[in-house]
């Protein structure tokens, strides 16, 4: 399977670059770039998350996410795709698979810490909000009208893990989720300084408070959240075409390449390789310039293409931000009246309380009620969002487009 806009791009390891993987693999050579499990960095050094033969320090975070009730609802929110009746088409419970999966890969064959790339990637949309990037932007939207402050699902995924699960995980993970940013691809890779807590967490403020301007120079702080970083954008690039010719927004002929939904099994095979090529050995990830320069093309065709069509864009009419705005504006009213009947009191608050109880932590909701919201909003899986949508303003429903599956 040949690409004609990157022909170069083989699939196949270099001599060289094979011999190296061949150390790190067979030979078990140690990559003195890899972050090794003692090495995690906790807020709470306790006895229940010392790293042990069975239990790794970053197999526990792994663990920790993927009993999380967050990581649950994943598989009922969108990836691309809302209001279809077609089962195949990719949720984000799968796509976070998918990233952990394609990040694996890539991690195994320079001798990383296969842990923490499988906890970053299982972390890295736990905040995202419902209806994929549409939802995210009308939910920053409100939310920053009110504050000043910006809603992004990466930030919001550490406040999920580090706050609203109390479950201690480590710096490391949480650096490589609020990092893993996919709209702003890079060619190279370089780890940050961080080292410490603190140091963390301003960098977490700053993204509050600047959004865009401090997410687009985040560098991850270990090569592992590097190497999730650019398997973001693998998974889904070809992935996304998949699924848009499921859906039928797409042909196979739709796309300059050619290759259709077979874009997929070409990116996966020839961007991996092309990431191990050029990273084995070093303490940056990066690609060639070939291989670069066909992501992003790749990238903006799909905008072109598939997430900026029409019927895709018509699904979410001016109605529908309106709807995310309106429900803002109850829910915080609910909050500051105390209305302890309302849903973000019985499905929200006293849910995630009696969750941190369990480990001796109490959730702060009342003392920022417009983070309460987006906490409360963001955490909604589709259905869930039209439902009380519908339960609290019947007329609604008619802007969820129904498409049956007979």
């Amino acid at each position: 399977m040949t690409n004609p806009y990157a022909p170069g791009l083989t699939g196949v390891l270099s001599p060289r670059a094979n011999a190296m993987v061949a150390d790190l693999v067979e030979q078990r050579v140690k990559n003195p770039y890899a972050t090794p499990n003692g090495a995690a960095l906790r807020r709470e050094q306790s006895d229940r998350d010392r790293d042990t033969l069975l239990r790794p320090a970053f197999v526990r975070d792994a663990e920790k996410i993927m009993h999380m009730p967050a990581y649950n609802r994943l598989a009922g929110k969108t990836q691309v795709f809302s209001f279809r009746a077609n089962d195949d088409l990719t949720r984000r419970g799968l796509h976070v698979q998918l990233v952990a999966r394609v990040a694996r890969d890539i991690g195994y064959a320079l001798g990383l810490n296969l842990d923490l790339i499988e906890a970053i990637a299982l972390g890295h949309d736990i905040g995202h909000a419902p209806f994929g990037h549409a939802g995210e932007r009308f939910l920053n939207s409100v939310f920053h009208q009110h504050t000043g402050r910006w809603f992004y699902h990466n930030v919001q995924s550490v406040r999920v893990l580090d706050v609203l699960y109390g479950r201690n995980v480590s710096i490391q993970t949480l650096d490589g989720v609020i990092c893993h940013n996919g709209e702003f691809e890079q060619q190279v890779l370089r780890t940050s300084t961080l080292d410490d807590v603190q140091g963390f967490d301003d960098m977490a403020a700053e993204c509050w408070a600047r959004g865009d301007e401090a997410i687009r120079h985040l560098a991850p702080m270990t090569l592992e959240g590097c190497v999730v970083r650019v398997s973001d954008i693998i998974a889904y690039v070809g992935k996304d075409r998949q699924d848009a010719i499921r859906a039928g927004i797409a042909q196979e002929d739709t796309f300059d390449d050619g290759l259709g939904g077979a874009y997929n099994a070409w990116a996966l095979k020839a961007f991996v390789a092309d990431v191990v090529e050029h990273s084995v050995g070093n303490s940056r990830i990066a690609m060639s310039e070939e291989a670069f320069e066909e992501m992003r093309r790749a990238k903006r065709e799909n905008y072109e293409k598939i997430y900026g069509a029409s019927e895709v864009n018509g699904e979410f009419n001016r109605g529908f931000e309106d709807l995310f705005a309106r429900l803002y504006e109850r829910v915080r009213d609910d909050l500051v009246e105390g209305r302890e009947e309302a849903p973000v009191f019985r499905h929200h608050i006293r849910y995630v309380s009696q969750w941190l109880g369990h480990y001796g932590q109490t959730y702060d909701w009342e003392s920022d009620p417009d983070l309460t919201v987006v906490d409360y909003l963001s955490s909604m899986t589709d259905d869930y969002f039209m439902a009380l949508a519908a339960h609290l303003y019947p007329q609604a429903r008619r802007l969820f487009p129904r498409r049956e599956h007979f």
